[in-house]
């Protein structure tokens, strides 16, 4: 069913600009916090889950990565009903206090020589916390955009969320290249790896008074709301909850492997400086930054399809000969070259994404539906993404096996673009 919404009018110019602001710094911290976890895992592994084992330790300090993913569906379900019945905005203003409270608990925590088992104990509670914030965050934040947007803006309303993606990423590798290159080892691994965390606790309570302060959605107030939005979900729109989820796939591989993981990839298998790892980092978060509002905004007028299929296509093909270029050359140059090709594929690939989702369920169970596919996609294939991944590696001997996961995502994400609605009025899919 093809979504309704209200036009915003001329006099609601002020709130569109508040929406985007509220929606970009909320989302960024939830991305940011995870984003630093992943980037850090390494000194995590050794300050919580001291084994004698390095691989060990680091496996399961990516597996502690993944627990939280459990929480998402949990929280996809819980907090996407309570935007559907309540509203955007307290969804909102619940998730980052929650996101805030985990990564404060990670930033301070004691280690394990400090407290014993008490501390990985915190770590994992913590990651649970996160995970269902992080559950309840995509679905209400494309809800409330694109139901503030005009009706032929939604794909440039929602790529700011995608944007604060790439800035949460930007500002977690920038955050990371300064205190690996500005601190010894001895003082990076004893409190430096705490300043991102910290930053990100500090950001959380500044988020939400934005957030708390924007008006709701005109479309939320004036729709027609469900009793039981999520058995709408699985009665009366199973096909496009399952086409969403496919689609979703290879957004998070991409997000969680060639974003998120590669500082570790460069670290561990490519033997190359923490800081080249971060520097890549950086070029790539901008580049999702930078080009995402700008694919979404030309998607809103050539169709949602043509970037979407065509961006899948070629991160399928290209995945297995950037890999080995890496591990041919593995250098500076060839990790930003990397990150360039891919920053700009997913900026095309994630830019009309939740547009396209939000085109496919109606305003009574929109956050419900986008949640539930979208978290069940994030927790199956891309919460252990790095630890299968390190897995493989260790298992087989060879350093492709990423290429490999992400060439089987976009596979997979390929049939379900075939179900995009076509653009109102227009036709153009």
């Amino acid at each position: 069913m093809q979504a309704t919404y209200a036009v915003p009018q001329d006099n609601l110019a002020r709130q569109r600009r508040h929406a985007i602001v509220a929606t970009v710094i909320g989302n960024g911290l939830e991305w940011f916090d995870f984003t630093v976890y992943s980037f850090f895992a390494a000194i995590i592994a050794k300050q919580f889950f001291p084994t004698g084992d390095d691989l060990s330790s680091f496996l399961l300090a990516v597996a502690t990565f993944g627990v939280g993913f459990f929480m998402r569906p949990v929280g996809g379900i819980v907090l996407g009903i309570y935007s559907d019945r309540v509203g955007r905005k307290a969804a909102l203003s619940l998730t980052i206090l929650l996101m805030a409270a985990g990564t404060a608990m990670i930033g301070l925590a004691p280690t394990y020589d400090q407290i014993g088992l008490a501390a990985p104990l915190i770590i994992v509670l913590a990651r649970l916390l996160q995970g269902f914030s992080a559950g309840g965050e995509m679905g209400g934040a494309t809800a409330f955009l694109t139901e503030y947007a005009p009706a032929n803006q939604r794909a440039y309303y929602s790529a700011w969320i995608q944007s604060s993606i790439g800035f949460a990423v930007l500002l977690g590798a920038a955050v990371g290249t300064f205190v690996t290159t500005e601190l010894d080892k001895a003082s990076l691994e004893s409190w430096g790896w705490r300043v991102p965390f910290i930053v990100g606790m500090l950001i959380g309570p500044v988020g939400f008074y934005i957030r708390n302060k924007i008006e709701e959605t005109p479309t939320f107030q004036s729709a027609e709301k469900s009793d039981t939005p999520l058995r709408d979900v699985f009665s009366q729109y199973p096909k496009e909850t399952l086409a969403s989820f496919s689609m979703v796939v290879l957004w998070t591989i991409c997000t969680y492997v060639l974003l998120f993981y590669m500082p570790t990839y460069a670290q561990r298998v490519l033997h190359l400086p923490a800081s080249n790892g971060f520097t890549a980092g950086m070029v790539g978060g901008a580049m999702i930054l930078v080009f995402a509002p700008v694919v979404g905004r030309l998607a809103d007028r050539l169709g949602r399809r043509p970037f979407l299929t065509g961006s899948a296509l070629l991160i399928l093909v290209l995945a297995w000969p950037m890999f080995t270029y890496l591990n041919v050359s593995p250098g500076l140059q060839s990790l930003l070259t990397f990150q360039i090709v891919f920053g700009l594929l997913i900026a095309c690939y994630t830019g009309p994404i939740l547009a396209a989702f939000s085109e496919l369920f109606p305003a009574k169970v929109l956050s419900t539906g986008l949640s539930v596919a979208y978290n069940f996609a994030v927790t199956i294939f891309g919460g252990f993404a790095a630890l299968i991944i390190t897995w493989l590696i260790a298992r087989t001997g060879s350093n492709m096996a990423p290429a490999i996961y992400v060439i089987v995502a976009a596979a997979i994400s390929l049939v379900g673009t075939c179900f995009v609605k076509p653009l109102p009025k227009t036709g153009k899919v």
